[in-house]
């Protein structure tokens, strides 16, 4: 049983650092993505799935420390869930800036080419840029506002991992304090068990003492009966 939950932690562990090299290869894409912005919204989509994917996978690994017997296994696997869980925070920053950089950089191109076309644009080619600029600035808060729920999920099942953390901590010290106490209660048995040995050993030789001065009794009256002039 032990072998199959640590095959299953290793495999858990793996798809995590699978998922993270994904993302971290996406952000990448999305740093030097070109434009336009459906492109980007592409780009944003696979992120999106795949930090949906490692999400899964890290509260998979915190619920095979809860399921483990020893407190040592329990609590290495618990700081590797932590430290998956800091390791996803921080490319959700990284995420969040490849994004305003990238999506700033698109509306100053799209900027540069309205500048550039001057007073020849058509009042329906500037209507569908200024359009195209309030899409861009919605997409921002739209992705801004995903990624702020995102992180306070996070927050929250980290605090959530703490807790479990200071509740295992208590029940080890309480464990500790019933060694103790029972370490106690064996001392004072062993004390009892030798006392009573010893109590036996003084109750035995004072029946032997009784019972040789009653047979010295005995005779004595015999032989003052029997041979009364000796």
């Amino acid at each position: 049983m032990a072998c199959s939950v640590d095959v299953r932690v290793r495999i858990c562990g793996q798809e995590i650092i699978r998922c993270d090299l994904e993302i971290k290869a996406l952000i990448q894409d999305i740093r030097g993505c070109p434009g336009p912005q459906s492109a980007l919204m592409e780009l944003n989509s696979q992120v999106k799935e795949r930090f949906n994917k490692l999400t899964l996978r890290i509260q998979d690994l915190e619920q095979m420390a809860r399921e483990q017997d020893r407190e040592t296994d329990k609590q290495t696997i618990q700081a590797e869930t932590e430290s998956q869980r800091r390791q996803m925070l921080s490319n959700q920053t990284a995420w969040r800036k490849a994004n305003l950089a990238c999506k700033l950089a698109i509306d100053n191109m799209e900027k540069d080419k309205l500048l550039c076309g001057g007073e020849n644009l058509s009042t329906r080619q500037r209507k569908v840029t200024k359009e195209s600029l309030v899409e861009t600035s919605s997409n921002i808060t739209e992705s801004l506002m995903s990624i702020s729920r995102m992180m306070a999920e996070q927050v929250k099942q980290s605090e959530d991992s703490i807790s479990t953390l200071a509740y295992s901590s208590r029940t080890v010290q309480e464990t500790n304090e019933e060694f103790k106490n029972m370490t106690g209660t064996i001392h004072l048995g062993r004390k009892l068990i030798l006392k009573y040995n010893r109590r036996e050993l003084t109750d035995k030789l004072l029946i032997f003492l009784a019972l040789a001065l009653f047979l010295a009794t005995v005779l004595y009256i015999l032989k003052k009966r029997l041979f009364p002039f000796i």
